[in-house]
């Protein structure tokens, strides 16, 4: 493989990073052992790709010197049947280690914060919204990622107006960042009478939790208000100011949490958010930079693109993106997610590799 000497250089790397995540003054700098740490969980799957890939070209050395020396000619079948087996295995270990060095999105790796809004279509919008929040909830319990809403703004007839929660678990952002943008249903709302048909809609947006090394907030730029919370929260609500609200007044950006009857939870959470808020407006600049040089790329910064529509009369579910259609609405609204999800991703690896091969020519 003539990648063979950037592969060497990365396992270099790799294990210089691990005897530094040892060094005691490593370890009391948070800000830099955390960095080196995910580096070197960044690093660990090329590295471990590239040993199981010397072991296989080793056997595949091995099985031809037999075939080319041995006299015993079982001896030599035997041979050549193993060697077809470790040139299949050595063009796809191949295939995945190049995968592999395309470069990901820095932000993959980290949780994520979603907001749910309800979009055109009044109460149904809301409802929506609700529905929206279900699934999602349900996606994250079959992958064992952990959930915590921050705030909501419920609709006058269920659902929310407003939703928005964070979700703690390994590679959620790379996941679930391709569920950013307009999300339309088409089906007969409950409010509705007639029985009439309705199209709604509810936008979706996924952001990389900043983490606290990624933006540095001057307590002089907060303005931390407290007010009593509303809707269910049992006895606390109403009655004591646990509800936090912050503003950051260079920017204008408001960040409320009343999910908690802590107001020291609280406070957490919205700090948390208000990161996330500061720390998108750099994003973005990556994300469309990103998107000018792929044309087609299913995840962009344009988060007002109509991505989805689910349409209750026929079961269906379309993805614009892909022009992908299933009709398996039910499981998917139970949060059965998977297939919508790997296929964008296979689409947006495909727009990696052809904006590499681009870049090489």
């Amino acid at each position: 493989m003539e990648i063979n000497d950037k592969l060497e250089d990365i396992k270099r790397r790799w294990e210089e990073i691990g005897e530094q995540l040892n060094d005691p003054a490593v370890v009391a700098d948070m800000k830099r052992f955390v960095k080196l740490n995910r580096d070197y969980k960044e690093l660990e799957p090329i590295v471990e790709a590239f040993k199981q890939y010397k072991i296989v070209y080793s056997n595949i050395l091995h099985a031809r010197d037999i075939i080319r020396n041995e006299k015993d000619e079982d001896f030599r079948e035997l041979a050549k049947e193993e060697l077809e087996e470790l040139e299949v295995e050595e063009q796809k270990l191949e295939k995945d280690i190049r995968m592999m060095l395309i470069p990901n999105d820095p932000q993959d790796s980290k949780n994520a914060v979603v907001e749910i809004r309800a979009g055109t279509g009044g109460d149904e919008a809301s409802i929506f919204a609700g529905d929206l929040y279900r699934m999602y909830i349900k996606f994250c319990e079959t992958r064992a990622w952990k959930t915590e809403l921050v705030e909501m703004n419920e609709g006058t007839v269920g659902g929310f107006k407003e939703v928005v929660f964070n979700v703690i678990g390994e590679h959620a952002y790379g996941i679930l960042k391709f569920e950013s943008g307009v999300h339309r249903v088409q089906r007969v709302p409950k409010t509705e009478a007639q029985g009439r048909i309705h199209t709604s809609a509810a936008s979706v947006v996924v952001l990389p939790e900043a983490e606290e090394f990624d933006i540095e907030l001057n307590e002089k730029d907060i303005r931390k208000d407290t007010f009593c919370s509303s809707g269910p929260g049992g006895q606390s609500v109403n009655t004591t100011y646990s509800a936090v609200r912050l503003t950051h007044i260079p920017t204008g950006i408001v960040v409320s949490c009343q999910d908690e009857k802590s107001q020291i939870k609280n406070l957490a959470k919205a700090m948390k958010v208000l990161r996330t808020r500061l720390f998108e407006r750099e994003y973005s600049k990556y994300l469309e930079e990103i998107a000018s040089k792929r044309k087609t790329m299913v995840s962009t910064g344009d988060r007002s693109a109509k991505i989805r529509t689910y349409n209750w009369p026929q079961g269906r579910v379309t993805d614009h993106r892909i022009n992908l259609t299933l009709y398996n609405l039910s499981a998917i609204m139970d949060g059965d997610l998977n297939e919508i999800i790997e296929k964008l991703q296979t689409a947006e690896n495909a727009e990696r590799i052809k904006t590499e091969l681009e870049a090489e020519s």
